[in-house]
């Protein structure tokens, strides 16, 4: 049985994503920072709680701990983000944004992934089957962001495109460097969510379908890239 952890998994695309791979009989561990929501999405997913705040070195060791009790891990989804406009605040733009404001981003965006990532590494390597699927964004194609006449060029925000940027960076790298393990980005789509105030135009279950896909590929399967659910996408 494939055994999974998704971060960020209480609500939203996490959910539905632990929701559509319980389905597929995984194993699931909902990872969530607060212990009472994520025990609720647990329960009602029939999948595993696990308290996990990916900025906090303390809730990550745990988690750790946890997971490799319960027997193991072979599949991590890198799925907890934030983008700004939390509480009624709006994305900051260039002429406003502060190193403060880069700097909480990726601090879950970016490091909470490198975090993560590193911790559960060891486990991870004991799987005949590894996969590590982090959840990027469209706004992180540099290609996408200097092309005039693509949508995503009209985003005003410095902190969430970088913070992106910077995992699918890390995607290739880690991908490298673990050359057992199949690691890619995935690109959700612009999905209704309280990442982005629920201004998205997709359904969770649209946005939730490449990273289903992208968790459930075999060894033989692609690393070190950026998908959507049409195939591959310019960095």
């Amino acid at each position: 049985m494939t055994t999974t952890l998704i971060t960020g998994a209480n609500k939203g695309i996490g959910f539905e994503t632990a929701r559509r791979l319980v389905e597929a009989g995984h194993t699931v561990y909902v990872g969530a920072r607060d212990s009472e929501r994520g025990r609720q999405a647990a329960d009602r997913l029939g999948a595993r709680f696990v308290q996990l705040d990916v900025t906090d070195d303390t809730s990550v060791r745990a988690a750790v701990e946890t997971v490799e009790a319960g027997g193991g891990l072979d599949v991590l989804i890198n799925n907890a983000g934030i983008e700004g406009r939390g509480e009624g605040n709006t994305v900051t733009g260039a002429a406003a944004v502060t190193a403060d404001d880069v700097r909480t981003t990726f601090d879950t965006n970016f490091f909470g992934v490198v975090r993560v990532t590193h911790a559960f590494l060891p486990l991870l390597r004991r799987s005949a089957s590894p996969v590590v699927v982090n959840v990027s964004s469209g706004l992180a194609s540099l290609t996408a962001l200097s092309d005039p006449d693509h949508p995503a060029h009209f985003y005003p925000g410095i902190a969430y495109p970088a913070s992106k940027t910077a995992v699918n960076m890390l995607t290739v790298q880690y991908a490298k460097a673990f050359p057992q393990l199949r690691v890619n980005a995935v690109e959700p789509g612009f999905t209704r969510t309280d990442l982005n105030g629920n201004t998205g135009h997709q359904t969770v279950a649209e946005g939730a379908e490449i990273i289903v896909r992208m968790a459930q590929i075999g060894p033989d399967g692609p690393t070190g890239g950026f998908f959507d659910v049409n195939g591959p996408l310019p960095w």
